[in-house]
């Protein structure tokens, strides 16, 4: 139970971070409907990403054969953790490695940025995937994407 709750509240927050930047964008903010638009273009958003996401689930649970629908929460919330800090991972390891912004040109700087991506989220992906208990999944996820690419030598 701890998923679909955890999912339901984190779809709440961002449609709430939505609507409030929708009231912004609309100039609404210290107005007397302030507060109207807010809970009721939450409670809108929330409806319409939950019904967005229970479709999401219906096409990609054939799909990856898992058990349970607990899972399939789990590992989309692994794809997002991974895809975000890989993202963020990929700045400080560039600066480390001394190819600033400054250094280099920046097609070159955000070239080498978007390519150690790459190897941070493969590695990202099965270690968090592990973390949530999805190990088995996204090992073979892993082993089938780099087959896709090419690279499927290292498993043989």
């Amino acid at each position: 139970m701890l998923f679909p709750i955890l999912g339901t509240l984190l779809v709440l927050l961002t449609s709430y971070t939505i609507s409030r930047s929708l009231l912004h964008a609309f100039g609404l903010n210290n107005t007397i409907f302030e507060w109207f638009f807010t809970i009721g273009i939450t409670l809108l958003l929330h409806v319409i990403l939950i019904k967005f996401f229970l479709w999401c689930f219906k096409k990609v649970e054939n799909k990856w054969k898992v058990d349970y629908k607990w899972e399939m929460i789990a590992i989309f919330i692994v794809f997002a953790i991974t895809g975000s800090l890989s993202g963020k991972l990929a700045g400080p390891l560039v600066h480390w490695i001394g190819l600033d912004s400054e250094n280099v040109h920046s097609a070159v700087y955000w070239a080498l940025r978007i390519l150690l991506i790459f190897p941070i989220y493969q590695i990202l992906l099965v270690f968090i995937g592990w973390l949530f208990g999805q190990y088995q999944f996204f090992w073979d996820f892993e082993k089938k994407m780099l087959k896709r690419m090419g690279l499927g030598a290292f498993f043989s």
